[in-house]
């Protein structure tokens, strides 16, 4: 470091700029959950300090609390936060496009012009006397690229021009300007200054030096008072530069405030800097400035040109930052996962509640070829809690139907279904919270021995366990028989249930409708989970006066039997055409999607395309059907309903009332005596009352009626 003791052009070290991570993680998170679309300018908090290293300048950085959080109501003036000694905090703004191209648009000599302009106007308002770090306010235009997780960014540091240029008369260190006395004072006053919460950051103040070289650090608003008394005056600054015979830039909008406030030509000044968090006299700077102005800057019209794009590596470019390879790759996949969803809520549907999908609990009863596709359309929708349950293992045939399992799988008498699915799952997306449970369904129809009854007792507690812990429960077993337990006990406990089943060309999804005991009441009283708490809040005013719609088995007047026995090889096995399994399954989520976005819920009466009803038109998610057939072969789809039947071998009111009463010892008899649940459902006699009809023929009438 040299004494300057010959007039030259005052030259001040640029500011730097810095960026945490944190800082882009919560401007992503904030775009995406509360921005959206929206390109106003957010107000922003940088921080920086005096040098502490002689190497190395401070810079202005901006970290996550730099920007406002995500419930915090959006103002023109930012929160700024108590400072420290180890920063002090600075207003600035930010402006964030939606596209590159807009990025590259901006004016950006009108943008630092306008905040130039407000440094300007506070000065001669006096403002900055109250304030002194608006004298620092700074402006960042970005763009950030979502999908691949980088950004385009750009600083700026407005500063007024001097014009001409202040004149440096003289420029030293510190402990060469001062006396042994007035220094060690200086130094203890400094210190306290810095360790006061009141003072710390404020980055402007006096050094004022009185006849007994004592001296002491105060306030911008005390000059008067410290001149009158014809104390020794100096301007001093917090500087971040670590330049020998420069000053930091906060001394530019300084000395053009201190001559206009003023009216001072001759300005003494102090480069503040410090050394591991105290005092460095040695390193701090004393210099005079020598101003002349041809401007008429008194008047407030006669505003200065602004200066202040910050350079990258010696140009004038914008920075740009990827930190897709910096970032954990669970956490990238979760930000990944979740984007096109929350694009959604920019325009097209602004409703949609992620945190109602993510939260759901669902259950899905199969892990063959449509329990894979539901489980990946759940995880698509931002479901990330998913239970599996299935006995069976992988096979060869598997692989090529059903999606999440590979030939590794199959080998050594084959892995699991479930324990294979929750692997697969979560090697697609870690965060997801998967689980497998294996486990046969117990079914009508397929006897059981007495001493397997304690185990089969077991299984139907375990299953009727699984369906109080869930929200929703999907269907998706291969048997029509091994849909009936799992139909009565979503039935007994007011589920959201949904099915879904393949023919050879032809698929039926359905939800079943609410159960015939259910109640506001009950429901509340019996909720499991915040989200099953939720559907029981749904109001049932119209519930009585509205007719239930029907489960899987409400049209048939049999009651489920053992489907495989005595079958040839293609009727055991689910033969399909191969694009059946994934319009089906989507649709399966689609609807349960829409139910747990439906004001009514699982309450919710069969909606159609053409209904004269508006009420369906009006939500975001379109209508809420019951039932949806399709054909492969006529590549068509119906939309029907099918109400609730009082002879339902699986939700009518007799049946649940029945398991309600006896409890595991009803589900036995159901299993072990084919006809048991015809008899007490009504259908025996409805068989025989039908057979005894007889039908009279009018073969003269040639009428007939499509149905």
């Amino acid at each position: 470091m040299v004494d300057v003791e010959k007039e030259t052009t005052l030259q001040f070290a640029p500011f730097q700029s810095a960026v945490d991570e944190g800082f882009w993680h919560r401007l992503s998170s904030l775009k995406l959950n509360k921005l959206g679309l929206d390109e106003s300018p957010i107000p922003i908090t940088g921080y920086f300090a005096p040098r502490s290293h002689r190497q190395v300048s401070n810079h202005l950085t901006l970290l996550a609390e730099s920007l406002p959080t995500e419930s915090s109501e959006q103002s023109s003036v930012p929160e700024r936060s108590c400072g420290n000694r180890n920063r002090c905090s600075v207003p600035g703004i930010l402006y964030n496009t939606n596209t590159y191209e807009g990025f590259q648009a901006l004016d950006k000599q009108s943008l630092l012009k306008a905040e130039a302009k407000k440094i300007w106007e506070d000065i001669h308002s006096g403002k900055a006397e109250e304030d002194s770090t608006i004298l620092l306010r700074f402006l960042v235009i970005s763009f950030a690229d979502l999908k691949k997780w980088s950004f385009h960014y750009w600083f700026a540091f407005p500063a007024l021009m001097l014009d001409p240029p202040a004149t440096l008369v003289t420029l030293k260190p510190a402990t060469h300007w001062f006396s042994l006395e007035e220094a060690e004072s200086l130094t203890a006053a400094c210190n306290e200054w810095r360790n006061l919460s009141s003072t710390t950051d404020i980055p402007f103040f006096l050094v004022s030096v009185d006849s007994n070289s004592i001296t002491t650090v105060r306030r911008l608003i005390d000059f008067e008072d410290c001149q009158s008394n014809g104390h020794k005056v100096l301007f001093g600054f917090y500087d971040p530069c670590h330049l020998p015979n420069n000053p930091g830039w906060p001394l530019r909008n300084f000395l053009l405030y201190i001559h206009v406030r003023w009216g001072l030509e001759k300005v003494p000044f102090l480069c503040y800097r410090e050394n591991r968090g105290f005092a460095d006299l040695g390193q701090s700077l004393v210099g005079e400035a020598l101003i002349s102005n041809s401007q008429g800057w008194k008047n407030n019209h006669n505003m200065p040109n602004a200066v202040g794009w910050e350079s990258n590596r010696g140009r004038k470019v914008p920075r740009f930052i990827s930190l897709a390879n910096s970032m954990d790759p669970t956490r990238l996949a979760i930000s990944a996962a979740d984007l096109n969803l929350k694009l959604m809520r920019w325009r097209a549907l602004p409703s949609l509640n992620l945190d109602l999908l993510s939260s759901a609990r669902c259950l899905l009863l199969g892990a063959g070829t449509l329990g894979c596709q539901v489980a990946r359309m759940l995880m698509a929708w931002g479901v990330r809690k998913i239970t599996l349950l299935d006995s069976g293992k992988v096979a060869m045939s598997n692989p090529l139907r059903q999606s999440l399992y590979t030939l590794d799988d199959c080998l050594n008498g084959g892995e699991y279904k479930v324990t294979a699915a929750v692997e697969s799952l979560k090697r697609i997306f870690p965060a997801v919270e998967a689980e497998g449970v294996v486990m046969a369904i117990p079914m009508p129809g397929h006897p059981v021995p007495c001493q397997e009854e304690n185990s089969v007792i077991e299984y139907c507690r375990r299953l009727q366990n699984l369906i109080d812990s869930h929200d929703a429960i999907f269907l998706l077993t291969d048997t029509r028989e091994s849909r009936w337990l799992p139909s009565l006990l979503c039935a007994s406990a007011n589920k959201i249930t949904i099915t879904a089943a393949l023919g050879f060309d032809s698929f039926l999804v359905m939800r079943h409708g609410a159960g015939p005991l259910s109640s506001n009441h009950d429901i509340k009283a019996e909720a499991l989970t915040d989200l099953s708490a939720q559907m029981g809040s749904v109001s049932l005013d119209d519930n009585g006066r509205r007719q239930r719609l029907g489960c899987y088995f409400c049209n048939d007047v049999v009651a489920p039997v053992d489907s495989t026995a005595n079958r040839t090889l293609d009727q055991q096995c689910t033969v399909t055409r191969p694009g059946l399994a994934p319009i089906a399954s989507s649709l399966a989520v689609e609807l349960l999607v829409g139910i747990l976005h439906h004001p009514s819920g699982i309450f919710t009466k069969a909606e159609f395309a053409n209904s004269t009803d508006s009420s369906s038109t009006e939500q975001p998610l379109g209508i809420l059907p019951h039932q949806i057939r399709g054909s492969l072969s006529q590549f068509s789809q119906m939309i029907l309903v099918g109400h609730a039947s009082t002879s339902c071998t699986a939700c009518s009111s007799i049946v649940v009332s029945e398991y309600h009463k006896r409890g595991m010892e009803f589900i036995l008899e159901a299993i072990n005596h084919p006809t048991y649940l015809e008899d007490l459902t009504g259908l025996t006699e409805l068989m025989k009352s039908a057979a005894s009809f007889e039908l009279d023929w009018d073969n003269d009438d040639d009428e007939c009626v499509e149905i």
